[in-house]
């Protein structure tokens, strides 16, 4: 059975439609798939090939199954512009050591890192529940869109009912693993203020360009997260990984035509078949999402606005304490804690000292104090706007990305007035 499903891309799109699609939990997250890949390895016995190249025909095939595999990637990457590339399953397997090896983080069973053609690269494989016709236009869209903070989508590859998508390989760590080092918990690379909040202009600059530039005028990530986000050891500047991926596997809320003016990426409406589909990860989830609604720009703009509030305090999303009165674990997250801040309370000049006092109090103390605090203030409250509960109040992400491009501004005047190093060398293991 598996092997007459391998990757015929186009014939089984009535029987896509009718297949249950897997369920999915709060807590999961991109990484948390249980699918083994092995398990089908010898079903795929196509050839890779740049995009635009034409595939021989299986002229010489044993079954029929064979050459209509065969013959369903050779037309799709026919159909393909010259940029993306569509790769066997086989060259996937045996590049990830038949998916026993080579894992990005040893918690991972979904992201691997492998060479392909010559080029180091990462493999992400997930569920896939889009329409096998409408890939060849998807693909070539993702791939033509280009920015310095996104991880660059280089192609893909399916078997059975299995994505498989192929990025460039950034080096770096996660900007989770800079804040929150298992190994030196005191230790963080991100050690000066000028060093995140350029990290935050990057990944701003990023979700606006996915949101209004990238695919046909723009597309919702739908992942957004501080594991997800690479930062460079060479100048500490942000990647966002998985550019593309929701896009491509189905996730996002289905349309004619990517450019149809009544589908609005900006509005959270239910879910079409009345049942709760959460996909993401806990503490980056947008309230409309947890209620069951479909995901949006304003979903990303919540996520984004967490990633801010880590960046800023050096926090988890969501923090595990045990009551001892009420004898039970209790959650309590950054968003929480940021809106504690903020508050207002007493008089004007009364609470604008209190609140400054209790901003420096819950800024990391890896920058130990050397921050400016009026700046610091100022990117919280725009967070504290992306995690708004009502979707409706929540700014695009022009708008914040020009916001926090003044405030890196206003932080380069500071450093320069107080003589804070903003070029510094520094290594990203913990010491």
């Amino acid at each position: 059975m598996c092997k007459n499903r391998s990757a015929t891309l186009v014939t089984q799109r009535q029987q896509r439609s009718t297949r249950t699609l897997p369920s999915s939990t709060a807590a999961a997250s991109p990484s948390s798939s249980t699918h083994n890949p092995a398990a089908s390895y010898t079903t795929a016995t196509a050839t890779s090939t740049s995009i635009g190249t034409t595939a021989t025909a299986a002229t010489t095939a044993s079954s029929s199954s064979s050459s209509g595999t065969a013959s369903s990637l050779s037309s799709l990457r026919i159909s393909l512009p010259d940029n993306p590339i569509i790769y066997s399953f086989r060259e996937i397997a045996t590049a990830t050591n038949n998916f026993l090896s080579n894992r990005i983080t040893p918690s991972s069973s979904s992201t691997y890192r492998c060479s392909l053609h010559g080029r180091d690269t990462v493999v992400v494989h997930r569920p896939f529940r889009g329409d096998p016709a409408s890939l060849p236009a998807r693909l070539a869209a993702a791939c033509k869109s280009h920015h310095r903070s996104l991880v660059r989508l280089l192609g893909v590859s399916i078997s059975s009912d299995r994505i498989y998508l192929v990025y460039d390989f950034a080096a770096g760590l996660s900007l989770a693993d800079c804040l929150r080092s298992l190994r030196n918990p005191s230790f963080t690379p991100l050690s000066t203020w000028i060093s995140r909040i350029q990290i935050a202009a990057d990944l701003a600059q990023g979700l606006e360009y996915i949101h209004h530039h990238s695919i046909d005028g723009g597309t919702v990530h739908n992942r957004i997260k501080s594991s997800g986000i690479i930062i460079s050891e060479s100048d500490l500047s942000a990647k966002i990984c998985h550019f593309g991926a929701a896009f491509l596997v189905g996730e996002l809320p289905d349309r004619e035509e990517h450019n149809d003016k009544k589908y609005n990426l900006n509005k959270m409406s239910r879910s079409d078949s009345g049942s709760m589909k959460i996909e993401g990860t806990r503490g980056y989830l947008a309230p409309e999402l947890i209620a069951g609604g479909s995901v949006s720009r304003m979903s990303d703009v919540f996520a984004f606005g967490v990633v801010i509030l880590e960046l800023i305090s050096g926090q988890d999303p969501v923090k595990y304490s045990f009551d001892r009165v009420q004898k039970e674990y209790r959650s309590v997250s950054v968003v929480e804690t940021a809106r504690q801040v903020l508050k207002a309370e007493g008089s004007a000049d009364e609470e604008e000292a209190e609140r400054r006092k209790r901003v420096r109090q819950w800024v990391d103390r890896r920058l130990r104090d050397s921050f400016p605090v009026e700046v610091v203030e100022k990117l919280m409250v725009v967070a504290t706007r992306c995690v708004e509960e009502e979707a409706t109040r929540r700014p695009n992400m022009t708008t914040v990305a020009g916001k926090i491009s003044k405030l890196l501004l206003e932080s380069k005047v500071w450093a320069e007035r107080v003589k804070a190093p903003v070029d510094i060398s520094v290594s990203l293991a913990p010491r």
